[in-house]
């Protein structure tokens, strides 16, 4: 089995701070990263800015500084929010480096040696704001300006020299290639989009620019900055040191375990991506999963309508695992998801507080007053502790291939379902009435902290910093977690010290509580 495994987030535009749709990917991509990683696999986990194209040109000239100094300055933002959202990313690549540079023109020269680019003239409609062409009938008017149906961004009229790559003699290749790999393009709604879109007829794709400059240029030809799609996407392969494919990094990890992205990207990675690829000899990735967006009220976050929710903010008032949690818990994987105060704060208090924390506080609470503060060193399972701990062993395999269809709405819920289930057993089995029956409340005692073990395991690709607090009552660390244990009910050392830690999450006082 290949224990490798590679995961992306798309390059984010630093047009403009990050906001909760750039958190949210890339908390998501953390929690696929780490889970993979607890169970065994090498993980090489990319994220990074997308720096070129007439966006960033005019947005550099908006602000009236230098276009790199721009990028320099808007790129460490990201950065710096990896940090604060905790991501274990293994890389972050920027389009302006020169490794990304060389890349992208020896690709560029593969495609022309294959005789798949060729000089023409480009005329239609173009959105700057999306870095995207469209047709006729993807446009319609509102007061007089033209507008992208799938984006609403305006698009304005392009009319000017340009090299096309042969987009429209992939498409038979390319639906030939889904039919053949059914998972590819996940979720299900928009493979169909994508496989429709493909079928009504590919044009040829202008991949060159000359009305501006901001760009990797196309080499022998000075004149023309390379399309910054074609660019953007060459990312994932030149962070692994393309063109050299016999290096450790690229025989590792390509082809991509997956391309996370969200669904307003998707047509980019699942068609002109493959295409290119497929041009150039390279192997496809294993699969690409447009996600649904953050919206802010009904509609998707951006710049231009002013409707940015700061992760900032939200991470300085309530602390980051309850927002990690909170966005994979609340939002349906691959659907659109909508993030609110009240929400977030009734999560915390019901999710976090309640069923979490309150369960470890008071295990271990009554552990230190009736088992000498430490793992009871003499048990005896019946049925009913076997049956609670058996939960996990007889779903370990089944919880490994739902994470493989990122159905991240599986995951979370065998959680909740573990905690419920754990704090009915507490509350059923009584402990406190059996002080007379030591092997009884030792066993009790232990069956329970054997689940708040596996719980927190479970729990800490998503909230890794209380995972690893809770994790100090058994004297564990990261380097411990191993998902394969949580089959194991003997995971524990008897007789060894419990730590009491502090009240994990605050419950949040509610102005009509």
């Amino acid at each position: 089995m290949n224990k490798n495994y590679y995961i992306t987030t798309p390059i984010y535009y630093p047009s403009a701070k990050p906001h909760m749709g750039h958190a949210y990917s890339s908390i998501i991509a953390d929690f696929l990263a780490r889970f993979k990683r607890i169970d065994g696999f090498n993980v090489y986990f990319l994220t990074g800015t997308d720096e070129h194209g007439l966006k960033i040109q005019r947005a550099a000239e908006n602000d009236n500084v230098d276009t790199l100094k721009f990028c320099d300055k808007i790129s460490q933002t990201f950065k710096d929010l990896s940090k604060t959202l905790n991501l274990t990313n293994t890389d972050f690549i920027r389009t302006t480096e020169k490794r990304h540079k060389d890349s992208v023109q020896h690709l560029w020269k593969e495609l022309v040696k294959n005789e798949d680019i060729y000089l023409s003239k480009y005329s239609g409609w173009y959105s700057v704001s999306d870095e995207a062409f469209y047709n006729e009938d993807e446009i319609f008017e509102e007061n007089g300006v033209k507008i992208a149906k799938i984006s609403k961004s305006p698009v304005e009229w392009m009319d000017e020299e340009s090299f096309f790559f042969r987009l429209s003699k992939w498409q038979e290749p390319l639906l030939k290639f889904y039919n053949e790999n059914p998972n590819f393009i996940q979720p299900e709604s928009r493979k169909n989009e994508v496989i429709s879109f493909v079928k009504s007829g590919l044009k040829d794709l202008s991949v060159s620019r000359k009305s501006f400059s901001w760009g990797i240029k196309v080499p022998n030809n000075d004149k023309h900055v390379i399309y910054v799609w074609l660019d953007a996407l060459t990312n994932y392969i030149s962070a692994l040191n393309y063109p050299n494919t016999n290096n450790d990094l690229f025989k590792k990890f390509w082809p991509a375990s997956i391309h996370l992205i969200g669904k307003d990207i998707l047509r980019f990675h699942a068609i002109y991506w493959p295409a290119f690829l497929m041009a150039a000899k390279i192997e496809l990735p294993k699969r690409v999963y447009g996600h649904g967006w953050i919206l802010s009220g009904d509609e998707k976050m951006s710049k231009s309508k002013g409707n940015i929710l700061d992760p900032i903010e939200i991470i300085n008032k309530y602390g980051l695992d309850p927002l990690r949690y909170y966005l994979v818990k609340e939002v349906s994987f691959g659907n659109d998801g909508n993030i609110s105060q009240e929400k977030l704060e009734d999560c915390i208090n019901s999710d976090l507080a309640n069923n979490y924390g309150n369960l470890c506080q008071r295990t271990i609470s009554f552990a230190v007053k009736n088992c000498s503060q430490k793992i009871p060193k003499k048990i005896n399972f019946n049925n009913e502790d076997l049956k609670i701990l058996d939960s996990f062993t007889s779903n370990i395999d089944k919880i490994r291939a739902e994470i493989d269809k990122q159905n991240i709405n599986f995951y979370i819920e065998f959680i909740i379902n573990a905690l419920f289930a754990t704090n009915k057993y507490f509350n059923d089995q009584e402990p406190w009435k059996k002080k007379d029956d030591e092997i009884r409340l030792n066993t009790i005692v232990y069956t329970t902290l054997e689940m708040i073990r596996k719980i927190t395991f479970m729990l800490y690709p998503i909230i890794p910093d209380t995972s690893l607090k809770v994790l100090k009552i058994f004297d564990l660390k990261d380097k411990d977690i191993v998902f394969s244990s949580i089959s194991k009910h003997d995971f524990l050392k008897l007789d060894s010290d419990i730590n009491p830690i502090d009240i994990l999450f605050k419950k949040i006082e509610k102005k009509d509580d």
